[in-house]
């Protein structure tokens, strides 16, 4: 069925190589003419105008050539035997990159699109185009307008060597940076913790008389990062790497900076990477990674939405990045099926605050700061073992219209242990304590969970989703931002002493046997996602591919954090007020493209938080009274400079 178009292909590139010398001959003008046989593969919508200004503006015949077999292999036109043929060597390219479509889709342009030189995705990507946008100039053919793609921080399969042209290089280093600039504006209904992105409610203990509605002008999402290749002699070997930081660290406290700090956000690291992809045959593919990325477990998949300061904290869309070392393999099973498994040896963390320090004689002193700044947390380190994590990802093509990704569906899933200390000193002075824990204490708790996602792109709609189950998930933003608590049932003659980083009260009591014991430990349980789909209005309404209107799209999204309402009970100290357990996002985004590097979004939002009563009955408070639910009607716009 598909084998007519797959020899029409094969053909024009053997054509085109024998239309080289002619080639050669022609007059090298400032303005190179595009050959006719890639005029015809953009009339059919399988090169797009960008690809083909690309290929236009190649230094040489052969490296056009080159450039096109790329283009023709990613998008799954030819095979890795047939690129190979026609490039009269073997190269490794992955026919799977999200960014092959030639899809400048909105949704990513903000975080960088997939297949622009800035993209957030590993170095797979297609280098930016050196002459200016067609969308800016008219076409001299029609093309169809690219399928929303999916935002994937994940790749599936081996990255490809030497892709795109590098900004410079140093030696055989190719060295590609890249970034954005943000600029918004953000309207909150209600927003009591005064940020400039949308948390849960009820975390802050009141929001005053009224809704405590707030306004932002925002920069500080801007990123900047840098791509990084080194090339290796042996074309099996693909080695890669990434650093890339934001501005939406701490906020200074120097002499210079005490008046102005709302606006002196600190660059901190985002991503610091290298990467290297061994093909073994064209059907096997071996990736390890090395560093700080995205984790394995739940980061798939996100919701495209323009806000990204919280990009969704404690509303169900579970993700992080953290250091790890992870290994991968990827088999292609033919016919646009591919099946990868990664393991991953990662950072044990739990998003614990540190409160203050303890000294040797038991006593609390000086604040947490100190703490923070001098190892962060430690509760996950403590427990002595590493966080392990994993995730298999199937890849297929649902829809096999040109400009269309593939699909993907996804499993993840993660185990660690906390562990808080007690030091001898800060063993209660009771003699049954003292007995039982001469040298100090120590008492964990876990964290387990697992995911399954989907990616769905079609030419029409572009559907993403997400379901997570586990315990503790608070460093991924989930479990309403909860971590533990004491399980103090069937306890008595309880005493409260501080661990020994001040972010965990630990409770010695007595059980029913009358040993003197620690209380056990518990994480909060959790579970919840998120749905987002998407629509490439332009497309649908067969907007001109060169004109302004083909960069609309727009996005719904839904996304729900559940917290057990039993465990969070059981948090809670006797006679305090309730507390959140249930919050859930309603958002709608609509993105418009100008040109490959600038977009526009708006985004309009209603976030909600439900509690639970306390012990005694009683509601956390909200505009002064005691209140179930707590509500934020959000507004934000801004255009978007990528570079």
């Amino acid at each position: 069925m598909r084998s007519k178009p797959f020899c029409v292909v094969v053909s024009l590139l053997v054509v085109l190589a024998l239309c080289d010398r002619i080639w050669a001959q022609q007059s090298t003008d400032n303005e190179p003419a595009v050959n006719p046989l890639i005029r015809i593969l953009e009339t059919k919508g399988i090169l797009t105008p960008e690809e083909v200004a690309q290929i236009s503006h190649a230094a040489s015949v052969n490296d056009a050539n080159r450039r096109l077999a790329k283009l023709l292999l990613r998008k799954g036109v030819i095979s890795q035997a047939d690129y190979d043929q026609t490039e009269g060597a073997p190269a490794v390219i992955n026919a799977s990159t999200a960014g092959t479509s030639g899809a400048t889709q909105i949704a990513a342009v903000y975080r960088l699109p997939v297949n622009h030189g800035a993209s957030l995705s590993t170095l797979s990507n297609v280098a930016p185009p050196a002459n200016p946008p067609s969308d800016q100039t008219a076409s001299a053919a029609s093309a169809v307008i690219p399928a929303l793609t999916p935002i994937r921080f994940l790749p599936v399969g081996s990255l490809p060597r030497e892709a795109g042209t590098p900004s410079f290089k140093i030696g055989s280093i190719r060295v590609t940076p890249y970034g954005f600039v943000k600029a918004t504006v953000v309207h909150d209904s209600s927003s009591p913790n005064g940020d400039d992105f949308p948390l849960p409610g009820f975390l802050a203990p009141d929001s005053g008389p009224n809704d405590a509605p707030e306004f932002h002008v925002k920069a500080r999402a801007s990123r900047i990062g840098t791509n990084i290749e080194w090339l290796d002699p042996s074309s099996k070997f693909t080695i890669t790497g990434k650093f890339e930081g934001d501005f939406e660290g701490n906020f200074s406290r120097v002499d210079n900076r005490n008046i102005g700090t709302i606006r002196s956000s600190m660059f901190s690291i985002r991503l610091a990477y290298a990467r290297l992809d061994y093909r073994f045959s064209n059907t096997d593919n071996l990736n390890l990674l090395f560093g700080q990325d995205w984790t394995p477990f739940t980061s798939s998949t996100l919701p495209i939405t323009f806000e990204t300061t919280g990009t969704s904290i404690g509303f169900g869309v579970l993700w992080e990045r953290a250091p790890q070392m992870r290994a991968g393999w990827t088999h292609d099973f033919g016919g646009g099926f591919k099946l990868m498994p990664e393991v991953a040896v990662v950072f044990p963390a739990f998003g614990n605050v540190p409160a203050n320090v303890q000294t040797a004689t038991g006593t609390l002193t000086v604040t947490g700061v100190a703490n923070q700044l001098g190892y962060g947390e430690r509760q996950g380190t403590d427990s002595g073992r590493p966080e392990v994590q994993g995730r298999i990802v199937g890849q297929f093509q649902l829809d096999h219209a040109p400009g269309v990704a593939p699909a993907q569906i996804i499993f993840s899933g993660e185990q660690a242990r906390r562990t808080a200390v007690v030091l001898k000193s800060a063993v209660p002075a009771v003699a049954a304590f003292q007995a039982a824990f001469p040298n100090g204490a120590r008492v964990s708790s876990v964290t387990a969970a697992w995911t399954g996602e989907f990616q769905l792109p079609t030419r029409f709609a572009t559907l993403i989703g997400k379901y997570y189950n586990g315990s503790d998930l608070r460093y991924y933003f989930g479990s309403q931002l909860f971590s533990n608590f004491n399980d103090t049932f069937g306890l008595t003659g309880n005493t409260v002493v501080a661990s020994v980083d001040g972010a965990s009260n630990v409770v010695f009591g007595t059980n029913a046997a009358g040993n003197a014991v620690v209380a056990p430990e518990r994480p909060v349980r959790t579970q919840g996602g998120f749905v987002s789909l998407g629509f490439p209005l332009s497309r649908i309404f067969n907007a001109d591919p060169s004109g302004r209107n083909a960069g609309w799209s727009l996005y719904f999204t839904y996304g729900e954090d559940f917290a057990k309402a039993r465990d969070v009970r059981r948090m809670l100290a006797a006679g305090a007020r309730g507390t959140r357990n249930r919050s859930a996002q309603y958002v709608g985004t609509l993105y418009y493209k100008l040109n490959n590097w600038v977009t526009f979004g708006f985004e309009q939002s209603l976030f909600e938080t439900k509690a639970v009563p306390g012990s005694t009955g009683e509601l956390p408070l909200f505009r002064g009274i005691p209140s179930r639910t707590w509500r934020d009607l959000r507004s934000e716009f801004g255009p978007i400079f990528t570079f």
